[in-house]
């Protein structure tokens, strides 16, 4: 640990600490090891990896008596310039040293620095590798040519022509004299004059300034977007700004700062705070942003006043400017400029859009009692927005609220708002970036596809949802993505199933088995900026393990009851894997363990394959009925392909030729009874206790069926046997057997069903309705059947390349214009 103590107590607890978590480590992978057979324990008792608790966070997975967090205030005067793209701005920090330790220095994120060609993140982007975020490159493999796409080429052109990162122009303190500072990559450490002691406050000012990036060109979280066709001389752009100042980056009890270099994958934490925060932009636009604004009448006509005020009990969203007035206001630019200004409480963070091009509804959403503050959703999208926004966003924002409280806290801010720009999905508190748009057809209508209908309504469920985690609830997804990701993608599956169930939403557990069973997996636990494959990894395996909790595991009643506790219990604090998990044990009253250790410590997948079953009927010891069953069954086997065929064919038989040779045998066959095997019957009643004797004749009496089925886990990961159990007579029941089931022989356990006589089994089906991520299906049913695909014919293609061109006719081929070409991309794209 890094923890810097002031006190001896403090000292001797940390080194305790510390010790403690090295031990655990070692306890875990080499104390207790296995050396005999194989046998590996499934259910092994997580606490051996968890971290040790503590004062800061208990072993119920609550903070402790003694947790702590900093507070971070910023009061901030931004000004954008339009024509070059570029944000200049004066901030003051107000640092207040909640912790037990003296800070000789502080750390700041400067996340612009990303940008820069010498930045970690561009030097080690590889070409072609695996888990890239951005433009595509593929390298070259045999005969094929390595390719990189036109937008990577147009970010490499990009980063060339325009200076990025930050232009630190001032790092003062409140006197006006210079601090000493260090730049490392997308970091700054700031050393501070006077060690900053417990309980105590600092406050410095940095005035900077950077070229804002063109997300399209980049792949960026925040920038701009340039729309070259709009009616304005030189066109128009949208906006988009966050990781856009100087932020604090968080000190915690687990890790002290948590300065990992920001790559591009894993966004951050950071410290809750207040912001107050004027933003000078030109007259002509129209900003959304993280806050409530304090500045109405300043910026805002008397109309989009009255508009804003109609809007908080309309019951469908309000323009407070309409599609009519953001046209108009596309057309022209001005010289002139409007400061709005914003102040947000209890924030980790702030994030702005602004631009001409935006129209702008809202509706009021009153959760919870009469006492609970009105929320103003709000959306905010230009012309290629089209109905699809007009319809969909703002609702989607009401939606999100409505699931999201059910199932953690009421939304505790004045706006949640959803804008329309470059970036695809991207949260900040009170506001998020959605990408979605319409296109514009040759009527002049602009349509969309289900799939972009259901990329905006899910798009601003997920990004609203993070308003929640991780904005409020403050895990760190530079460290651990699955915490925001995951658990948000569980909840807007969710809401997105309540919304409309027939949309595809990606998250039930059957989209998840590819993933698992490749060999591109990594643990959820992996640190985000190593996982291969971000998406299936952070977002959808832990949704689906989740969904699966909750619907198969625990149950709703249970699950819900847990969770809410977590969110409830973390809010506006900052929880780690090990509160997580500890707190779904501890509010459901389950051990978790093998479940958290199986989906979220390793890379097994779930395969349990149904092997065998038999038919089994208890001997009745009376070799009366024993041995007239056994003759029946060497009798229903099937008869000897040679028998047959010498009947077939008259062979008479020499015992029916010769029928005065024959002997005692010839009547008697090897199930024939003797008053041996009944005195030996007789003598097995007598030695039976009363009780037994009871017990054995009634189960003689109801002669049920008993059956064994024989199990066996090909992809190493428990979970529990779900069965649906068909009988001959058409009737179905379905059989729950929980996971520990695996605990002692977890590669292949077998269960015995017993059922009444009249309930022959006809087959069994493991997983009959997919809950389970279960990777092949096909060993789930018994007998197996015969498995349902499809069969194309196809025309083979002849082959043109290479010395295969026909260059005699292909030389007599008339150069195309630039229309004829453009016209036949249309009618190609048309078709």
């Amino acid at each position: 640990m890094r923890l810097k103590r002031t006190s001896l107590f403090a000292t001797v607890f940390t080194l305790l600490s510390a010790a403690s978590v090295i031990a655990t480590n070692v306890h875990a992978s080499s104390a207790i090891k296995q050396t005999k057979g194989d046998f590996e324990d499934k259910f092994r008792q997580l606490d051996e990896a968890l971290p040790t608790p503590n004062v800061y966070r208990n072993a119920a997975g609550e903070p402790g008596h003694m947790y702590w967090q900093q507070k971070v205030d910023y009061v901030i005067d931004v000004k954008l310039d339009e024509e070059k793209r570029r944000l200049s701005a004066s901030q003051t920090i107000t640092y207040q040293n909640n912790s037990p330790d003296t800070l000789k220095y502080l750390w700041i994120q400067l996340d612009q620095n990303k940008f820069r060609e010498d930045s970690m993140s561009a030097l080690t982007t590889t070409f072609g590798g695996i888990g890239n975020r951005g433009p595509a490159t593929q390298g070259a493999s045999g005969d094929t040519p390595a390719r990189l796409s036109l937008g990577a080429l147009r970010r490499q052109q990009f980063v060339e022509d325009t200076e990025l990162g930050y232009d630190l122009q001032k790092i003062t303190d409140t006197n006006g004299n210079a601090l000493k500072y260090v730049v490392v990559g997308t970091l700054m450490r700031v050393d501070l004059p006077t060690p900053l002691k417990p309980n105590t406050s600092t406050q410095f000012n940095i005035d900077f300034a950077f070229n804002i990036v063109e997300e399209d060109a980049v792949s960026a979280r925040s920038g701009y977007e340039h729309f070259p066709d709009d009616a304005r001389d030189g066109g128009n752009d949208i906006f988009l700004l966050a990781q856009w100042f100087p932020r604090l980056a968080a000190y915690t009890d687990y890790e002290a700062w948590t300065n990992k270099e920001f790559i591009g994958r894993g966004e951050f934490t950071l410290e809750f705070g207040n912001y107050d925060v004027s933003i000078t932009v030109p007259a002509d636009h129209v900003v959304s942003s993280t806050g409530a604004l304090a500045n109405p009448n300043d910026v805002l006509t008397k109309t989009q006043r009255d508009r804003l005020k109609k809007a908080e009990t309309a019951k469908r969203p309000v323009f407070i400017v309409t599609e009519e007035e953001a046209l108009d206001n596309e057309k022209d630019g001005t010289s002139k400029t409007k400061t709005w200004r914003f102040k947000a409480e209890k924030v980790r963070d702030f994030a702005w859009a602004s631009s001409r091009k935006f129209m702008w509804d809202a509706k009021g959403y009153q959760q919870g009692g009469e006492d609970q503050p009105l929320v103003m959703a709000m959306s905010f999208y230009p012309k290629e927005g089209g109905d699809l926004w007009k319809k969909y966003s703002t609702e989607s924002v009401i939606h999100t609220m409505e699931v999201y409280s059910r199932f953690s806290f009421d939304y505790p801010y004045p706006v949640a708002q959803s804008v329309n720009g470059p970036v695809g999905g991207m949260e900040y508190p009170m506001i998020t970036f959605n990408g979605p748009r319409t296109e514009l057809q040759d009527d002049g209508e602009r349509t969309y596809s289900l799939a972009e209908k259901r990329f905006l309504i899910g798009v601003v469920i997920h990004e609203v949802g993070h308003i929640y985690f991780p904005m409020i609830v403050n895990s760190d997804e530079r460290q651990w993505t699955w915490m925001d990701e995951g658990l948000n993608s569980f909840l807007d599956g969710v809401a997105g199933r309540e919304w409309d169930p027939k949309i595809p939403w990606g998250v039930e557990p059957r989209d998840i088995t590819g993933y698992m069973k490749s060999s591109t997996q990594v643990p959820i636990m992996t640190q985000s900026d190593s996982v291969l494959r971000l998406g299936p990894n952070a977002y959808t395996k832990p949704a689906a393990a989740l969904n699966i909790l909750r619907e198969t595991i625990l149950g709703r009643e249970l699950f819900d009851f847990a969770f809410k506790e977590y969110a409830q219990r973390w809010m506006y604090k900052r929880p780690t894997p090990a509160d997580f998990f500890r707190t779904m044990e501890e509010a459901s009253g389950v051990d978790l363990d093998w479940f958290w250790r199986g989906w979220f410590y390793s890379t097994d997948h779930v395969d349990i394959s149904l092997d065998h079953v038999y038919k089994l009927r208890l001997d009745t010891e009376d070799p009366d009925i024993d041995f007239a069953r056994q003759r029946q069954a060497e009798q229903d086997k099937p008869l000897s392909l040679t028998d047959e065929r010498n009947k077939a064919e008259g062979i008479e038989l020499w015992v029916d030729r010769n029928d005065d040779v024959s002997d005692f045998y010839d009547e008697n066959d090897p199930w024939t009874v003797t008053n041996k095997e009944r005195n030996k019957y007789r003598k097995f009643l007598s030695k039976l206790d009363p009780w037994e004797k009871r017990v054995f004749e009634r189960a003689i009496k109801e002669d049920k069926n008993y059956y064994v089925l024989d199990f066996s886990n090909k992809g190493g990961l428990v979970m529990p046997i779900i069965l649906e159990l068909e009988f001959e007579d058409g009737k179905k029941e379905n059989m729950y057997i929980p996971a520990e089931i695996w605990r002692r022989t977890p590669k292949a356990v077998s269960k015995l069903i017993v059922t009444e006589k009249d309930q022959v089994l006809k087959s069994v089906t493991v997983d009959p309705r997919w809950e389970t991520a279960d990777v092949d299906i096909e060993n789930n049913h018994y007998p197996r059947r015969i498995i349902p695909s499809r069969i194309e014919a196809y025309k083979s293609k002849k082959n043109t390349s290479g010395v295969r061109r026909d260059l005699m006719q292909d030389s007599k081929t008339k150069l195309k214009s630039d229309a004829e070409i453009e016209k036949k991309a249309a009618e190609e794209e048309d078709n």
